[in-house]
């Protein structure tokens, strides 16, 4: 059973700023070996994503494949 998630107004404490390391979309489109999964993202990611493809002539499924490259790959680097 999911559990339902309660959104209030209240303070969220210390933020902490982190520094954007993830690359514009034209930096997406480099080829490695893939593993297939399964994923369910918001219709307007996708709909980002799409656009940005049509303009850099590439598929979006490798432009969000690269963004999840470089997130785990920034991660990687402090484990």
């Amino acid at each position: 059973m999911r559990r339902k998630i309660k959104y209030t107004d209240e303070p969220m404490g210390e933020v902490k700023v982190i520094k954007d390391f993830l690359p514009p979309p034209e930096q997406l489109i480099l080829k490695e070996d893939n593993v297939k999964v399964t994923i369910s993202l918001s219709k307007s990611s996708i709909a980002f994503f799409k656009r940005q493809a049509v303009k850099q002539h590439t598929s979006y499924q490798k432009m969000i494949r690269r963004v999840v490259d470089y997130y785990a790959s920034q991660y990687q680097k402090d484990a």
